[in-house]
């Protein structure tokens, strides 16, 4: 039995970034929602899945045993929007839900409090090694006392 995780937080924040090496070091599968999604659930293959989307209410809350909320310095997150390109309205919008905490929020009326974890995303290092390593302990810890 693997683990399912919802890897969430405001359009640039790293989720797609993040999600890749944790998922092919721990053998779980990763998608991100933009690209393909399937309705249901299938309990005979519930083999792990590291998922990548930007909101937490769309997932009933059997979905995740674990959600992680990228966060990042708006300065940053800022910078990281202007250079995709994104429109003001968009940009603006964005910061504001980075501001206020929209997402989080969302994930802790969504989900259990305590499986929702916050995750610092404004250095490379911060995303490539410091939040690769904690996702990788949660995981293996995840394993230990749910196949015993």
């Amino acid at each position: 039995l693997l683990p399912n995780i919802l890897l969430t937080g405001t359009p640039g924040v790293g989720k797609t970034t993040l999600g890749k090496e944790p998922a092919s070091i721990s053998g779980l599968k990763y998608m991100n929602v933009k690209e393909k999604l399937y309705d249901g659930y299938d309990e005979q293959y519930d083999c792990g899945v590291i998922v990548d989307y930007h909101g937490c209410d769309f997932f009933p809350k059997r979905f995740f045993h674990i959600v992680l909320m990228l966060r990042t310095d708006t300065t940053v997150l800022y910078k990281r929007l202007e250079t995709r390109g994104y429109n003001w309205k968009t940009l603006t919008d964005n910061i504001q839900r980075e501001i206020f905490q929209v997402l989080y929020e969302e994930a802790t009326t969504s989900h259990k409090e305590e499986i929702v974890h916050q995750l610092p995303s404004n250095k490379p290092e911060e995303l490539e090694n410091n939040n690769v390593d904690q996702i990788l302990k949660w995981i293996e810890q995840w394993i230990k006392d749910h196949n015993s």
